[in-house]
Formats: structure tokens, sequence, C-alpha cells
């Protein structure tokens, strides 16, 4: 991974995830492009006086906002002036998952990674307004780093999947290529909510995916998926989970299930969300 996009919003939490973000690569040769996404409709007439004679109003609000970001980046760039990192800070005037996905597009990158916090509400207790709205509908590999988590070298990495599930060998290479990076080991946890009795290929397919890499692979059947996920995240020493994600299927599960059942998994190890093609 070479690109990394890292959208910000100034909070603490945007902070953590870049700096979490540096400290996942370092050693490495990489360019990350740190972006801020502003909506014109939040600048009140007095914020547009500032232009000066022969200035547009747009020229003044970009340059404020591109001097507040370069202020916000600065220590962070001191901070690790000795890895070989490359710093590309952008501001853009749009609506945010607009803004994300042609930032992807524009300067070809491979990973976003952002904080998991924002606004809070029935549809946003595990990740935030934003974060949602990034998963949901932006079609690449996303990495949510949980309000607070300091950095761990995820030597330990879990792979939720689903019985029989459909997997295509482009869609999880950002899986495997962090599993190559740190020699991670793998483990590899098929949740089952119902009890099925059908024929399972799941591990054989998983099998193939990973190329000769070595996984262990466990069964978790008759429990809601965030109460499986978060019991094994709680037994065993994972540092990083990675799995697929469908706009209404299982990501419905996690946000709108009963009181229950919504247990923040998230707010312990970063998650590395995929999308199966629009095909599947």
């Amino acid at each position: 991974m070479k690109r990394i996009l890292l959208p910000t919003d100034f909070s603490p939490n945007s902070e953590n995830a870049i700096r979490y973000a540096l400290d996942l690569f370092k050693g490495t040769s990489c360019t990350f492009v740190i972006l801020n996404v502003q909506k014109i409709s939040e600048y009140a007439t007095d914020d547009l006086l500032i232009a000066s004679p022969g200035t547009s109003i747009n020229e003044a609000i970009v340059a404020d906002n591109k001097a507040r970001l370069n202020a916000f980046v600065e220590p962070i760039e001191e901070d690790y002036a000795n890895e070989d990192y490359t710093f590309e800070n952008r501001v853009d005037f749009d609506v945010f998952v607009d803004a994300i996905v042609q930032a992807v597009k524009r300067h070809d990158i491979d990973l976003i990674i952002m904080g998991s916090n924002g606004a809070t509400g029935a549809a946003e207790v595990l990740f935030g307004s934003n974060t949602l709205k990034v998963i949901r509908q932006v079609d690449h590999p996303l990495l949510i780093v949980p309000a607070g988590y300091g950095y761990t070298r995820p030597e330990n990495i879990l792979f939720t999947v689903h019985k029989n599930e459909d997997f295509q060998r482009d869609r999880i290479n950002t899986l495997l290529q962090l599993v190559d990076i740190f020699s991670s080991s793998l483990h590899v946890l098929e949740v089952e909510e119902s009890l099925d009795t059908s024929i399972d290929n799941t591990q054989d397919k998983v099998g193939e995916l990973m190329g000769g890499r070595s996984f262990q692979f466990q069964v978790l059947e008759g429990l809601p998926a965030p109460v499986a996920v978060s019991a094994y995240v709680q037994l065993f020493p994972v540092h990083l989970h990675a799995m697929f994600v469908e706009k209404e299927s299982f990501l419905q599960r996690f946000i709108y299930g009963s009181d229950t059942h919504k247990i923040s998994y998230s707010t312990r190890v970063p998650l590395l969300v995929l999308h199966h093609s629009p095909s599947t």
C-alpha cells in the first residue's frame, strides 16, 4: 500500500486515527493524503467577508481552511520526520461522501483510514455518522480506528466470514497485504446466527484465497453476530478485525439489533471494512 487517504475534521479522534496510520506504516514509503471536507453552507455571511479586494470569496475560504489544515498537520509531520512519508494536504467543499469518492479516484488511493466517532444517534451508535456513510456508500477498503485506541502492531488479525460466502480474490488483497507486512497470525471466524446443518465449504474457500498462508479457523453458531465477534475479541489477543460488509445485512445486525446485541466491539480494535463486488 502506497497511498493512504486520511479524512480529518481536526478533532482529537481524527488525529488519533492519523497517528495510528502513520505508526502502522512505519518503515515503509507511503504518501498520506490528508483531507478536510467542508460544506460551503456552513459558512455565515460574516465568514465570507474575509475576502480582500480582488480576491474571490471562494479563494479566501479555501486559503483559510488550507492554513488551518496545514497548522493541524505540521506537528504530526514533525513527529514522523524520520520516516519516508510524503504528506499531501487537501481541502474540499462538498458532500462528505462525494469528496471521499472523488479523492479515492483522483489520488489513486489504496486504503482509507478514519476514526470511528462522530455524531451520535440510534443508527450511529457504533460508528458515527460520517464513518457510517463511508461504510455504506464508498466501495473501497476502509480501516476504522476506535476513539482513543493506541497503536498496537497487528500481530493477530481476525477475519469474520459467513457460511459459503462468495469471496473475490481482488477484494481481499488489502487484508492479505497487511498479513504479509506484519507477518500476522490470521484467525478466521465463521459466524452463523442460526444452527445450519447444510454443507459448508467456507474453510476450503478461505484456504484457496490465502495462497498458502496459514490460518486458524473457528466456527461459532447460534449466537448473534455482534455477541460472537465481541466474545472472540475479548478471549483472544486480536489487534485488528476484518470483514466484508454489505449495505443491509451484516452491518444492519450490528447497528439495528436489540440493545443486548449492541456490543461495541469496534471500541476494542480497528475494523477493516471490505466490500464484495457490486455483482455479488
